[in-house]
């Protein structure tokens, strides 16, 4: 058995200080000068370490508190006050919200796990992933804790399907798949004020952690040199000759009627659009002998042909197509867009993909607030272009490090050992349109106006 795979991480900092939630708000007015003020009281030091974020012109408790609220409460003129930063509330979106924004920053910063011992503080049903439970049947099994469990669970992945039957008598057989030590692939975002240094801080990070990073249209050779085995360049053609890369993708074309040719040296990764009908196209590539197929939804998990199918449904409906077709194994099946928490690795797996592309939390985890100055040609205000390499490269590393922890967590509490068993593993988790269906189908109907009796 290998030696046990392991995301060593270590601090970073953050180069600018991330925008807090809430902060501290003293009114100076009408203090009584009390001897014994609840400032000097602060466990934290706070008030002792106050100061002016010159780069921001930010008062630097905002960063610095941490909400025990016992200089609130204990005041007793109560002159200070927590409020809500406007601008916190104004990052990100309905998907990419302040809170998962914050989530990235915290583990890009320390690589620890996303777990709060305050308890689970958000919602049980909603759009998206949080239709969907995970079921914890083995959680009280000491042997099988994840992280600090004394068995050995597995997350490796073979990227390339296998031969059901080898013939030994032919000269060439297909080649070998590609083992990588994690079901995460990192994916360049397809916006954002990033250069050269954050591809070459990307690239590190995916040589370090035995992984691959996807490159869109004209990233190949800018920042990336000596990292071509890492690397999966975006081919004009699929005839593309790239023996220096391993793995090569092409985007679909209806013109894919006849057998793909993979390009020397490499394999071939065929990207499709994640929408309706995408499961008669993956199994009619499967039958075409491609075996790497990545299905691209939009930032937010959305469908790109505008249906309303988000990618956790339709990587089920290409898992359960594949199966049906009998070529399940013999195709990886890759997803992107829309994994923005820890939890979704997890349970992009268990809806049937083999691994999963990560993009836009490579691009937070360096501070993105998603703010759209980017887009519009004005300056980043975390200045991401200018970040070093190697520390975009500490950040990647522990926010990977962090979601692998997440995924050892959840197969540990689940009893499973191999990540390659959580995949399609449906009767592992609940999903809510299955539960509401089998609760209340049989009370019928109901329209505006019926009386119920």
């Amino acid at each position: 058995m290998p030696s046990k795979y392991v995301i060593h991480t270590r601090p970073v900092a953050a180069r600018v200080k991330p925008i807090a939630g809430s902060g501290i708000i003293a009114w100076e007015e009408g203090c009584l000068k009390c001897a014994v003020c609840v400032k000097k009281q602060c466990v934290y030091k706070v008030y002792e370490r106050r100061g002016l974020d010159s780069s921001q012109m930010k008062d630097s408790t905002d960063n610095e508190c941490m909400s025990c609220l016992r200089c609130v409460q204990g005041c007793p003129k109560e002159l200070i006050h927590k409020s809500v930063i406007p601008e916190f509330r104004e990052m990100g979106d309905s998907y990419w919200t302040p809170e998962t924004l914050e989530k990235i920053w915290r583990q890009a910063e320390t690589g620890k796990i996303p777990v709060s011992g305050g308890g689970y503080p958000g919602r049980f049903s909603g759009p998206g992933f949080d239709t969907m439970w995970t079921d914890m049947s083995e959680i009280v099994r000491p042997t099988r804790d994840g992280i600090h469990g004394r068995e050995y669970i597995s997350t490796a992945i073979d990227l390339g399907g296998t031969d059901e039957v080898v013939d030994w008598r032919k000269k060439a057989q297909r080649a070998l798949p590609i083992d990588i030590p994690i079901p995460i692939l990192l994916k360049t975002p397809s916006f954002g004020a990033y250069g050269k240094n954050a591809l070459k801080g990307w690239a590190m990070a995916a040589n370090h952690l035995g992984t691959f990073l996807a490159l869109g249209k004209g990233e190949t050779k800018i920042g990336t040199a000596g990292y071509q085995h890492c690397l999966i360049p975006e081919s004009s053609g699929i005839k593309s000759n790239r023996e220096s890369h391993r793995i090569v993708e092409a985007e679909w074309t209806p013109e894919m009627t006849q057998a793909v040719p993979a390009p020397k040296g490499a394999r071939l990764s065929i990207r499709l659009s994640a929408g309706s009908g995408a499961e008669k196209k993956v199994v009619s590539l499967a039958e075409l002998g491609v075996t790497i197929i990545h299905l691209a939804a939009g930032r937010n998990g959305e469908s790109t042909d505008g249906s309303p199918e988000f990618i956790k449904d339709v990587i089920r409906k290409c898992h359960s197509a594949l199966l049906d077709a009998g070529v399940r194994d013999q195709v990886t099946l890759l997803a992107s867009g829309g994994f923005s928490l820890a939890e979704h690795l997890a349970k992009a797996i268990i809806c049937g993909v083999d691994g999963v592309y990560v993009d836009v939390p490579l691009l937070v985890s360096l501070g993105c607030r998603m703010c759209g100055r980017c887009d519009k040609g004005l300056r980043c205000p975390v200045d991401i272009e200018g970040a070093p390499s190697s520390w975009v490269a500490g950040r990647v590393i522990n926010l990977i490090g962090a979601w692998h922890n997440q995924l050892l967590e959840v197969m540990g509490a689940m009893g499973i050992r191999d990540v390659r068993r959580l995949r399609g593993e449906t009767g592992r988790a609940m999903f809510f349109e299955d539960l509401d269906g089998a609760s209340f189908r049989e009370l019928g109907r109901m329209q505006e106006g019926w009386e119920l009796e």
